[in-house]
C-alpha cells in the first residue's frame, strides 16, 4: 500500500538522502584538527580534498646503496695467502737440491791397531728437499754400492760415515773418496795412515 502524503514525484527515490545524513553537519571553519594520520576517505558524491597536515611533511630522502667494499677488506689476505701456496708448490714441485760443497775428513792419526776410522764427508746444499746418490770407494780396491741420502726442507747440510775397519800390525796409507753421483757430479777425498807397531 502507498502512503497517500508521499510526493508523486517520478524522481522522488526514498534511497537518495542529503549529504547531512551521513556526514554531519559541516566543521566550524576555524576548527583543526587534533591529529591527522593518513588520507581521508569520503563517500558520497564528488571528490573532497584531504585536510592539510598541521606540520610540512618533506618526502624521505633516498637510502644511498652501502659501499661494496667487502673485496677490497680481503685483498691483503688473498695475496699472502697466495704467497704462501706458491712458496709451498716451489718447495715441493720445483727444482731439486743444489749441491754447494762436499768435504771429506778424518782424524789424520788413523785409527788405532785393530780399529776403524771414521770418514766422514759432510755435503753442503741449498735448503731444498732432495736425494743426494754418493758411492764410497777406498784406495784397496774396495767400493760400496750406490747408496742414498733423504734430504728434507730446509736442512742445508748432510753428513755421511764411512767406518774404514783396520786389522793386524804394520803401516798402511790409505786414501777414502766420495763420489756423489746425483744431483751433481762431485768428489772429495781424505788420507791417513794406519800404523800398529808389533
Amino acid at each position: 500500500m502507498s502512503d497517500p502524503h508521499a510526493p508523486q514525484d517520478d524522481d522522488y527515490s526514498a534511497t537518495v538522502l542529503g549529504s547531512h545524513w551521513f556526514s554531519g553537519p559541516p566543521p566550524p571553519a576555524d576548527a583543526a584538527p587534533d591529529r591527522v594520520e593518513g588520507a581521508v576517505l569520503r563517500f558520497g558524491p564528488g571528490v573532497t580534498a584531504a585536510l592539510p597536515a598541521p606540520f610540512p611533511v618533506a618526502p624521505a630522502p633516498a637510502p644511498t646503496p652501502p659501499r661494496r667494499r667487502g673485496w677490497r677488506r680481503y685483498t691483503l689476505a688473498a695475496v699472502v695467502l697466495a704467497g704462501v701456496i706458491a712458496y709451498l708448490g716451489w718447495q715441493r714441485f720445483g727444482p731439486g737440491v743444489q749441491v754447494r760443497e762436499v768435504a771429506v775428513s778424518t782424524d789424520p792419526r788413523g785409527p788405532a791397531c785393530d780399529t776403524a776410522a771414521d770418514v766422514v764427508a759432510v755435503v753442503r746444499t741449498d735448503g731444498r728437499p732432495g736425494t743426494l746418490t754418493y758411492r764410497w770407494v777406498r784406495s784397496d780396491g774396495t767400493r760400496s754400492e750406490d747408496l742414498t741420502e733423504r734430504i728434507p726442507s730446509g736442512r742445508r747440510e748432510a753428513t755421511l760415515h764411512l767406518m774404514w775397519t783396520f786389522r793386524g800390525h804394520g803401516t798402511y796409507p790409505a786414501r777414502a773418496e766420495l763420489r756423489l753421483l746425483s744431483p751433481a757430479r762431485l768428489t772429495a777425498a781424505t788420507e791417513f795412515t794406519y800404523t800398529c807397531p808389533r
